[in-house]
C-alpha cells in the first residue's frame, strides 16, 4: 500500500459552513449573498463587518495594511484584560517554564482566587499565597479569597468593559458580554503567553446572529430566555460560535439578564455572547460609577460619557455594519416564554415548570450561588419569593453571593437576612457547590435544583444525583414547597399555563462564488510550506473524545515515551488505528473531534504518530486550542464529512478506512482540494476556499507551537 509523505508542522482549523446569511437594514436581504463572494476585499474601504470582527480589529496586531478581520481568520490578539482564578499558580509555573521573568503589562493581567475557598487545607493555603505573592511581585491586581467570583469581579470593576476583548482562563469568560464586552475562555498556556508577551492567538469563530424578539411576561427571566435557548435549539447550532444578540427585546432586558444569558452561551456550546450597548448599559454604568470609589481607573465619569457620546452619534464602532454577514440566523419570541427549568442533568433538556410541578419531583437540596445568577437582583428575587416563609424541613437551601459587594448591598436591603431568616446556609463568595467543591455537594440518590449554569452529571457533586437549573425565584419557591414548583403555587393559585414557544431558525443561502483573484495571496513565511498534501484516514465516528484519542490511564505519566504515546493514539477509539495509519496521512473524522478533558496528550500522541493534519465537520474548542499550542493542524470541512459518508454508505462498517482520497491545501490562495489520487491530474472531489492563516500564527508554528514562540520572543528582549 503507497504511502502518502506529509513532512510539515502546520496548524490549520477553519469552519466552512454550507450557510451563510446576508442581513440588510431591515431585515434578511433579498439578494443573499455568500460569505466568501462578499469578503473577498478584504482591503477594502468600508468592509462590512459584524460586531464581533469590529471589537477582534481593534485588538488585533500585526494585521498586514489594509486587512479587515472576518470569521475564520486567525489573529494575534492583545487583549484588554486576562483573568485566572485558582489556576493561576500552574499558569505561573508555565510561565517561568517559558523563561520569562516578568510580566509584559501589569495593568493587562487580573488575578482573583474563588474557586476552592472554603478549602482551608495547608497545601491549598500555600497555592493560594504562593498566587498572592506573585500577583505582588510583579505588581498586579489581586483579589483574595471571599472577594468574590472573578468573573463578577471583572464585571464590577469595569476589567469588562464595553466595546473591549478581555479573556479569561476560565469557560466562562463569555458573561462579559452582556456588558457589550467581547469575552472568551483561553487555556493555561494561553494565560501564560500572554503574560509573558501580552498576546496570544485566536480564531475568529463564525458568527451567529440570535434575534430576541417581544417581551418577557411576568415572572419570566433571563435565566428562561437562556434555558429556552439552550433546549429549543440543541442541535449544536451555535457549537464553537460568536454570538451576538440583537431585537426588539433587549432594551427590556436588564444588565442582569443579560449576564445571565451571555454567562450559559458557554453551555449552549458557543465561544462568546455578545449584547450590544444600548442606553440600558449606559444607565447600568452611571449606577456604578456612583457605586465605586472614585476616581476609578476603569470606571470614570468620562469614559462612561464618552461611551454615551459614541452611542448617541451612531458611531459605527459600536454596531455592526447594515450588510454584515453571519453564519446563522436564529430567532426566540421572548413573549411567548414561561418558566423553565433545565434537566435532569442535561442544559439540553428544558422543561416546563408547569410540567413538573405536576410531578411532585422531591428535592433535597437548593442552591443560589454561582456567577450566573447569585447578583443582587437574584438574591432580592428569591428574598420576595422566601418573604415570611421557611425552607422545608427535608431540604438544605445554600446560598452565595456572586461577591462580596454584591453581599453587602444584599444585606443592606434586608434580602440577604429574608434569606436567612427563612433558613439558607450561607456560604462565602465564590463558585463552591456549582464546580463540586466545599459543602453542601449532592449525594447518591438526591435530587437537587440550582440557579447555577451546569447540571452535568456529576459537576455538583455524586454521579447518583439529579440536578435540575431555575431561575433564583424557582429554586426559592422550590426551597419552601420541598419538591419543584412554581412562586404561585406558595399563594395558593396555579402555575401558569405554558403557551406554545415561538422560535425559528432563519433559512439562508448556500455559499455563493468564491471570487478568485479578489484578494492578494497570502504571505507565506519561510520555514513554513505553501502546499500541504496527505492521504485521508477516515475514523467515522462523532464525538470521538480525549480519552480515545489518548488513553486516560497514560495521562497522568510524564515519562511516556513518544514511541509508546505513538502506539497508543486512538487505541481506545480502535485498537487497529495503529496497524492502518502512517506517517504522513491525515485523520478525518466526524464532529465535535477532541471533545472531554483538557489533556493536552490528545494531540501530541497525533503528533507522535508524524500525522500532522486532522480533519473534522467540528472540533471541541479546548482539544483545539491544545492542538495549535501544539503546531498539530487542524481544519474542519464539513462537507468533506457529508461526502465521505455518503461514499461509503454502502461499505463494510470500519473504524479506520482508508480512502484512497487526497487533501491539498493551497496555503497562499487559501484553497482546499479533495482528489481520487495523489496525481496532479486525479479527479477533484471537493474543492473550496477557506480563511487566511497568516503570517503571525505561521510563525507560532515555525517555532513549534506557542510555548517555542513565547520562549523566541523573549529571547528577542534579553
Amino acid at each position: 500500500m503507497p504511502r502518502s509523505t506529509f513532512t510539515v508542522t502546520a496548524v490549520w482549523r477553519f469552519s466552512m459552513h454550507t450557510q451563510r446569511l446576508k442581513v440588510g437594514v431591515s431585515g434578511v436581504d433579498a439578494n443573499r449573498t455568500g460569505i466568501i463572494s462578499k469578503r473577498m476585499l478584504a482591503t477594502a474601504a468600508n468592509v462590512p463587518q459584524n460586531l464581533t470582527e469590529k471589537i477582534v480589529q481593534k485588538y488585533s496586531i500585526g494585521l498586514p495594511a489594509g486587512k479587515y478581520v472576518r470569521a475564520g481568520d486567525f489573529v494575534t490578539i492583545k487583549p484588554q484584560h486576562c483573568m485566572t482564578h485558582d489556576n493561576s499558580w500552574p499558569v505561573a509555573m508555565k510561565f517561568h517554564g517559558l523563561g520569562a521573568a516578568k510580566v509584559y503589562d501589569d495593568r493587562q493581567v487580573v488575578l482573583t482566587l474563588d474557586h476552592d475557598v472554603q478549602n482551608k487545607s495547608p497545601k491549598n493555603l500555600e497555592k493560594y499565597a504562593n498566587i498572592e505573592d506573585f500577583a505582588h511581585k510583579h505588581g498586579i491586581d489581586f483579589y483574595p479569597a471571599g472577594r468574590g467570583i472573578g468573573h463578577q469581579i471583572l464585571v464590577e470593576e469595569g476589567y469588562a468593559f464595553p466595546g473591549t476583548l478581555t479573556v479569561a482562563s476560565d469557560s466562562h469568560s463569555n458573561m462579559y458580554g452582556g456588558v457589550g464586552c467581547l469575552g472568551t475562555p483561553m487555556v493555561r498556556t494561553d494565560a501564560a503567553a500572554i503574560w509573558a508577551t501580552g498576546q496570544t492567538w485566536w480564531q475568529i469563530p463564525p458568527v451567529a446572529k440570535v434575534e430576541l424578539r417581544g417581551r418577557l411576561p411576568p415572572g419570566v427571566s433571563g435565566k428562561d430566555v437562556i434555558v429556552a435557548l439552550c433546549g429549543v435549539f440543541n442541535k449544536d447550532e451555535v457549537l464553537n460560535h460568536a454570538i451576538e444578540f440583537v431585537g426588539d427585546a433587549i432594551p427590556d432586558l436588564t444588565v442582569d439578564d443579560r449576564l445571565t444569558i451571555a454567562n450559559m452561551t458557554t453551555e449552549w456550546g458557543a465561544l462568546s455572547g455578545l449584547f450590544p450597548v444600548d442606553e440600558v448599559l449606559i444607565n447600568w454604568l452611571r449606577s456604578r460609577v456612583l457605586r465605586l470609589p472614585q476616581p476609578h481607573p476603569r470606571v470614570s465619569s468620562d469614559r462612561v460619557e464618552g461611551l454615551a457620546e459614541l452611542l448617541h452619534r451612531a458611531d459605527p464602532s459600536l454596531r455592526p455594519s447594515n450588510d454584515a454577514i453571519y453564519a446563522k440566523h436564529l430567532v426566540l419570541d421572548l413573549s411567548t416564554l414561561a418558566p423553565y427549568v433545565s434537566g435532569p442533568n442535561s442544559v439540553k433538556v428544558m422543561n416546563p415548570l408547569t410540567d413538573l410541578a405536576k410531578q411532585n419531583i422531591a428535592i433535597q437540596k437548593a442552591y443560589l450561588v454561582s456567577c450566573t445568577n447569585s447578583r443582587l437582583s437574584d438574591i432580592q428575587s428569591a428574598a420576595q419569593v422566601m418573604k415570611g416563609r421557611k425552607v422545608a424541613p427535608s431540604v438544605e437551601f445554600y446560598i452565595a453571593a456572586a461577591s462580596s459587594n454584591v453581599q453587602a448591598d444584599a444585606e443592606t436591603t434586608g434580602a440577604w437576612s429574608t434569606l436567612l431568616e427563612a433558613g439558607a446556609k450561607p456560604l462565602p463568595a465564590g463558585c463552591g457547590p456549582c464546580i463540586g467543591l466545599g459543602v453542601g455537594l449532592l449525594q447518591d440518590g438526591e435530587v437537587g435544583i440550582s440557579a447555577t449554569n451546569r447540571n452535568f452529571k456529576g459537576r455538583m457533586g455524586s454521579r447518583h444525583a439529579l440536578a435540575y437549573l431555575a431561575s433564583p425565584a424557582v429554586v426559592a419557591a422550590s426551597a419552601v414547597l420541598g419538591r419543584i414548583g412554581s412562586p404561585a403555587e406558595l399563594d395558593g393559585d396555579a402555575v401558569s399555563h405554558n403557551v406554545e414557544l415561538v422560535s425559528a431558525e432563519v433559512p439562508v443561502d448556500n455559499i455563493g462564488a468564491d471570487a478568485d483573484g479578489a484578494t492578494a495571496p497570502t504571505q507565506v513565511l519561510d520555514g513554513f510550506p505553501a502546499l500541504i498534501e496527505g492521504e485521508l484516514v477516515f475514523c467515522d465516528a462523532d464525538n470521538i473524545n480525549t480519552d480515545g484519542i489518548y488513553p486516560g490511564k497514560y495521562t497522568y505519566q510524564d515519562d511516556v515515551p513518544r514511541d509508546v504515546m505513538a502506539n497508543v493514539c486512538m487505541e481506545n477509539y480502535d485498537s487497529s488505528f495503529s496497524s492502518k495509519t502512517y506517517a504522513g496521512d491525515v485523520i478525518v473524522s466526524g464532529f465535535n473531534f477532541g471533545t472531554g478533558s483538557s489533556r493536552e496528550q490528545a494531540a501530541t500522541c497525533i503528533l507522535a504518530r508524524d500525522i500532522r493534519l486532522v480533519v473534522a465537520g467540528s472540533f471541541g474548542n479546548i482539544f483545539f486550542r491544545n492542538s495549535i499550542n501544539n503546531a498539530l493542524l487542524t481544519l474542519e470541512l464539513p462537507a468533506l464529512i457529508s461526502l465521505l459518508r455518503q461514499k461509503f454508505v454502502a461499505s463494510e462498517p470500519e473504524l479506520t478506512r482508508r480512502t484512497g482520497l487526497f487533501i491539498k491545501w493551497d496555503v497562499p490562495n487559501a484553497r482546499v482540494q479533495v482528489r481520487e489520487g495523489a496525481e496532479p491530474d486525479a479527479r477533484i472531489v471537493l474543492e473550496q476556499k477557506v480563511g487566511d492563516l497568516g503570517p503571525s500564527l505561521q510563525d507560532i508554528i515555525i517555532q513549534g507551537g506557542l510555548e517555542g514562540w513565547v520562549k523566541n520572543e523573549i529571547s528577542k528582549g534579553a
